[in-house]
């Protein structure tokens, strides 16, 4: 099969098309024809990853596609059902094997372009708002990069399951309009504005009850005076940098702010089959009923990966750039 990974690690023009074996299925496993995968943060870190030994890695996380083969105890899932779900790394190819229990069945009107476009971060975003961030109804929440994948998955989890009142961040008018147009009730062009600043004069200095911080250490100050007393901050990324200087812990104390990092990819599989039991039940009936939706920004066709990477690292999309792989 065709599948994409890397000739060593380092920029998008390491990326190349390859000759790989199709995957063999362990129990518990199904074979998956990919239609479409996606482009995410933790695809670019691996191709840059010089701890990475050869052979390197099929890229992707994420896919949807059809079902052609299965090693299941029970016959639950049948060939040629359309489903989409997380993958331990294998997305860019043809085919890829995946746990049954991490997948979800895709509405029938749903295309292979719009489904790909929910694992990863629907996931994420569901389970930084509820799982970690214990998100309850009529709070606010303040969701820095609101135009990315994750941002747009979180206002929508945020306003239609617990009616919270959002704040986001982006870097264009452009950006933030969109966001208003999924439900966000604020938005800060952190280009031209002082977010701690608008936030404070938004909530009248009371601050928000949650952050999802994917920027780190650039954000830091402005995020402690951002949160309220007894305010939850899940640091997801590290867009601006990893290390912060002189951290006020004293702040910390008086605020009783309560601070988690956290990943999903390196998860267990045990975990992220809870976490996709769970968003089946209680999220896919919004997909269903179109209330939430994937948002897609640009497809890109198999052969053009690297132009993919490098829109992803421009910061160009608002929502999900998709990789078609049945071309």
């Amino acid at each position: 099969m065709k599948a994409i990974s890397i000739k060593k690690p380092g920029g998008s023009e390491q990326l190349e098309i390859q000759e790989r074996p199709v995957p063999s299925l362990e129990e518990g496993e199904l074979l998956i024809k990919v239609q479409a995968s996606a482009i995410n943060r933790t695809d670019t870190l691996t191709r840059e990853n010089k701890q990475l030994s050869e052979p390197y890695p099929i890229l992707g996380v994420e896919v949807a596609g059809i079902v052609v083969d299965s090693n299941l105890a029970d016959e639950k899932i049948a060939i040629g059902t359309r489903i989409a779900g997380l993958v331990n790394h294998g997305g860019y190819a043809e085919y890829v094997a995946m746990p049954a229990d991490r997948v979800f069945h895709m509405p029938d009107t749903m295309s292979f372009e719009e489904a790909a476009a929910i694992p990863e971060v629907f996931l994420t975003a569901y389970q930084t708002l509820y799982w970690l961030g214990k998100l309850k109804q009529g709070e606010t929440v303040l969701i820095h990069a609101g135009a990315s994948g994750v941002g747009t998955a979180a206002i929508q989890l945020a306003k239609k399951m617990t009616k919270a009142n959002v704040i986001v961040t982006a870097g264009s008018e452009e950006k933030l309009e969109f966001c208003k147009e999924l439900g966000a009730d604020k938005g800060i062009n952190y280009k031209k504005e002082d977010f701690a600043k608008e936030v404070l004069d938004y909530t009248q200095n009371k601050g928000v009850d949650l952050i999802l911080d994917f920027i780190g250490a650039s954000y830091w100050d402005r995020n402690v005076a951002s949160i309220k007393t007894d305010g939850r901050w899940i640091l997801i990324g590290t867009l601006g940098g990893a290390i912060v200087e002189k951290v006020n812990l004293g702040v910390f104390l008086q605020k009783r702010i309560a601070i988690q990092g956290t990943l999903l990819t390196p998860r267990s599989d045990q975990y992220k089959a809870e976490l996709t039991n769970e968003f089946v039940k209680k999220v896919m009936p919004y997909f269903e009923n179109n209330s939430i939706k994937p948002i897609t920004d640009t497809t890109f066709s198999f052969g053009d990966v690297t132009s993919a990477h490098l829109y992803m690292e421009e910061n160009k999309n608002t929502g999900k750039i998709i990789l078609s792989i049945q071309e």
